[in-house]
């Protein structure tokens, strides 16, 4: 079965590499190639993520290394891999391809400078979140206490994306910056996250936060995090998927996709370490949901709804 993950932290782990891992076969990545390719995955998002702890002056060349290694070792390397700018291209890929869509993870690398933003469009980015878990200029992260919502940088950001087709990420927002873009978000979505009603955490959502993406053809892509998924202990793919489980209570059946985090996250879920495992999960969830609403978990839901469709 095909698989869909909107979000992958391998471009972070090559640029710190620089150029000393292969992205075919590096058994340190989650979502290498091979990895990929052994677990049905057809479409991987790589997210540009620059960490914090790089200086605000540095933050846009970093993010650029990170746009370098995704065009010479991810794309470059490996000719099977696709690149996808257009949401038609989707719909192009060959059965021994895997598509590859970059996104932004946190706009802390443009400062206040929309014409980056541009270049960063230009490169390929299809989907954007405001923030990280701080707060920069154009919003509040989930991590900020002040819990302020977006600013006005904020917003010409997300009428950027709307004028481009661009999706604007809820995943890492502020509670009071999540209903900002969902009033003014063409196409918003939640790359990677889950339910706050099973395990109440700050980077999880509300059942009126998950009503809400819904209401507005938005996705939610559950993740693999094991912090996210339980409270405490080693998570299992069963309490991955009382998450969608509960989407689905929620009418989101139609508007459930997966978001690994792969390579973003040092904690695994059991027997769901890394891309090749992606069979595990379809398996068990095949015991439950029929084939064609585990189709739409693992490919077809992003499919059917993403801009443009």
């Amino acid at each position: 079965m095909k698989i869909i993950d909107l979000h992958c932290d391998v471009l972070m782990k090559l640029a710190a590499a620089q150029g000393g891992m292969a992205f075919q076969n590096e058994p340190e990545l989650d979502a290498n190639y091979e990895k990929l390719k052994a677990g049905g995955v057809k479409v991987q998002a790589f997210a540009i993520f620059i960490p914090p702890s790089i200086k605000s002056d540095q933050k846009f060349q970093a993010a650029l290394d990170q746009v370098h290694y995704f065009y010479t070792d991810v794309l470059g390397k490996n000719p099977q891999m696709k690149l996808i700018k257009q949401w038609v291209d989707l719909d192009q890929l060959q059965d021994d391809e895997i598509g590859a869509l970059l996104t932004l993870e946190g706009v802390d690398a443009i400062g206040n400078d929309l014409q980056k933003l541009s270049i960063l469009y230009e490169l390929g980015v299809r989907s954007i979140g405001l923030t990280w878990n701080n707060a920069n200029l154009a919003a509040d992260g989930a991590g900020e206490k002040r819990g302020a919502g977006i600013t006005s940088f904020g917003s010409e950001i997300i009428a950027f994306n709307n004028e481009r087709q661009i999706l604007t990420d809820v995943s890492h927002l502020s509670e009071k910056a999540f209903w900002d873009v969902i009033q003014k978000a063409d196409y918003p979505i939640a790359s990677h996250s889950n339910s706050k009603t099973l395990r109440n955490h700050v980077r999880n959502l509300t059942d009126e936060q998950a009503k809400a993406l819904f209401a507005k053809n938005g996705m939610i892509h559950v993740v693999y995090h094991p912090p996210f998924v339980k409270e405490n202990g080693p998570a299992t793919i069963a309490d991955l998927i009382a998450h969608i489980d509960h989407f689905c209570s929620l009418g989101g059946v139609k508007q459930i996709g997966f978001g690994s985090d792969f390579d973003g996250i040092s904690e695994k879920i059991v027997d769901l370490e890394d891309a090749s495992m992606h069979p595990h999960l379809v398996n068990e969830l095949l015991k439950t949901y029929s084939e064609d609403e585990v189709k739409g978990f693992a490919y077809q839901n992003f499919m059917d709804h993403r801009p443009g469709m």
